[in-house]
């Protein structure tokens, strides 16, 4: 099996010298004194943290599994001293305000650390993932009683939380759940009612677990307006425990290592977050902030499948390659000589390495549309994270799976057996497709709420500002001619597609289209950046193997239109 290896110089390289992450950074007065040094600094001892610590527990995480019994859950070998070892060092605080026991650094900070995480133990990670969203929740909308009690505790990690949303049958339409939340004289409410897939909703890696709790109140209409929010802690303030109940664990393909939850709700003591029938605008705050976690769960998946293939492709000898170079009389070559395996290869590189370019830039962006003083500038940052958002957790996670697949063909037969730990990547994958809301779902987000209700301004608008931002630097001329590609062709389309009011399914048949169109702009807008930024990066890869997506995706548009 080949472990993991956090790559911090090049995730640095990219976001100093790609990115420029510095000099936008510094546009923020909070962030004015950080330097690349500090960061630097910092990534490495995160990259030491989780190669050392984290990565050796990946496979046998996924062979021993969570194990629930009598409502209880334990977590598999050494899970909970690494994550107590993990909030004790300040990991989860990163970001956090210093007020509420946070370190005040830039999001993508943390961005960062957990692509190195969910690279190498995606089970693991699943359980403190959710923190930062569910301290954004709290800070911004529950009340100052709920936050003194809380936020230090869920920004500093010592208690983990939960988003606990879906039931039986309420999946993507949240506005199906019939969770109960009833008045109680004293201010508290009583929950009942099912959540199903509740990731981490119950394990022994912390000694409290917060619930975030979708409900509907006695009075609420029906419908996704009727949700209200409330906070459903494990453990209340007097150590009583919560009438909070795991049913079972999933059986799941992948992500053994997680406890994926059935939870029940008895009458359990909540309070309210936020205003009531406003459930959803409190927990998008949490869903958003954890749909860039799982695009930077793709990223880092596809790194750690194609580190293993990479590296068994150099050791692996079979036949000679063509055009091979030196001694002819040598009967086999590495299988990195060969043009097939050198496709596959160069290919998940390409998507790792540009992926890591965009990500980190909207990382930045949500700190400029929360921080920057220009309210213009705070539009433009709001704007990038809009639009990318999506198109990152969709683009990133169905190449997470796919790409990961694609590396376990290089190991030929050997890929499919267990000693190498290739397949077990492609198996924990496949859930980033699905979860934080479907790939299909961020398309048709995309299209309907970001794209249409403007009639595409907003996206030409982004779409012009990455051109610009090409020509500035003077990249290839491809990279610009790309983007302008997409950007006329979404002005011809978009006019084309029938008003969201109809019955007809109108412009959903080409969301992903939209989608995936959006992505292969920035991807070429990224690839320009590097060749220009770091010459010595693989450009072709991404003309050769990437770019040519853009004329299917127009050819599969016009039949559906």
């Amino acid at each position: 099996m080949l472990d993991y290896s956090a790559p911090t110089t090049a995730m640095l390289d990219t976001l100093v010298d790609v990115v420029q992450g510095m000099p936008l950074l510094h546009n923020l007065p909070v962030h004015q004194d950080t330097d690349a040094d500090l960061l630097r600094q910092i990534m490495e001892e995160a990259g030491r943290f989780v190669s050392e610590v984290v990565a050796p527990l990946n496979r046998s995480g996924d062979e021993t599994g969570a194990q629930w019994r009598d409502g209880a859950v334990t977590m598999p070998p050494g899970f909970r001293d690494a994550y107590q070892a993990f909030w004790q060092a300040g990991w989860p605080a990163l970001c956090a305000h210093p007020d509420d026991g946070g370190q005040g650094l830039p999001t993508v900070l943390e961005t960062m650390l957990y692509e190195m995480l969910s690279a190498a133990n995606h089970g693991w990670t699943m359980a403190p993932g959710l923190l930062h969203g569910a301290y954004e929740c709290i800070k911004h909308h529950a009340t100052p009683e709920l936050k003194a009690r809380y936020l230090s505790k869920i920004a500093t990690g010592e208690w983990l939380a939960t988003m606990c949303l879906t039931e039986p049958h309420a999946g993507s339409d949240l506005g199906l759940c019939t969770t109960r939340a009833t008045p109680l004289p004293d201010g508290r409410y009583a929950l009942s009612g099912t959540k199903i897939f509740i990731s981490g909703g119950e394990h022994d890696l912390s000694d409290n677990i917060v619930h975030l709790v979708l409900a509907r109140l006695p009075d609420a209409p029906p419908g996704p307006k009727g949700l209200s929010l409330f906070l459903a802690p494990k453990f209340g303030a007097d150590r009583q425990r919560n009438s909070v109940h795991c049913e079972r664990i999933e059986e799941k393909m992948g992500l053994h290592g997680s406890s994926t939850c059935v939870m029940r709700f008895d009458d359990a003591t909540g309070w309210l977050v936020g205003e009531p029938g406003k459930g959803l605008n409190a927990m998008f705050v949490m869903m958003n902030a954890a749909r860039l976690h799982v695009a930077m769960q793709g990223i880092g998946l596809l790194d750690a499948a194609h580190q293993k293939a990479s590296a068994y492709a150099q050791d692996r000898l079979q036949m000679r390659a063509p055009q091979r170079p030196g001694d002819r009389r040598v009967a086999a070559d590495p299988i990195a000589w060969h043009p097939a395996m050198q496709r596959v290869l160069r290919t998940q590189a390409c998507w790792v390495t540009l992926g890591r370019v965009i990500a980190y830039r909207t990382a930045i962006e949500l700190d400029l549309a929360k921080l920057h003083p220009d309210a213009s500038r705070r539009l433009q940052a709001q704007r990038w994270c809009a639009l990318c958002t999506p198109v990152l957790k969709s683009a990133w996670t169905d190449q997470a799976f796919h790409g990961a697949s694609a590396c376990l063909q290089v190991f030929g037969g050997h890929g499919y057996v267990r000693e190498w730990g290739i397949e077990q990547h492609v198996r924990d994958a496949r859930v980033a497709m699905i979860y934080e809301g479907t790939n299909e779902i961020q398309a048709i987000d995309l299209l309907m709420r970001k794209v249409l209700p403007d009639g595409g301004a907003a996206l030409s608008g982004l779409l012009d500002q990455l051109i610009a931002e090409l020509q500035a630097v003077q990249a290839d001329s491809r990279a610009a001619q790309a983007v302008t590609e997409v950007r006329d062709w979404l002005a011809d389309l978009l006019p084309t597609l029938q008003p969201p009011a109809q019955a007809d399914a109108g412009p959903h048949w080409v969301a992903e289209e939209v989608l995936r169109a959006t992505a292969l702009a920035l991807m070429a807008w990224a690839n320009g950046l590097q060749g220009v930024r770091q010459p010595e990066a693989d450009a072709e890869a991404f003309w050769r193997w990437v770019w040519p997506e853009m004329a299917q995706r127009r050819a599969v548009a016009a039949a559906m239109v």
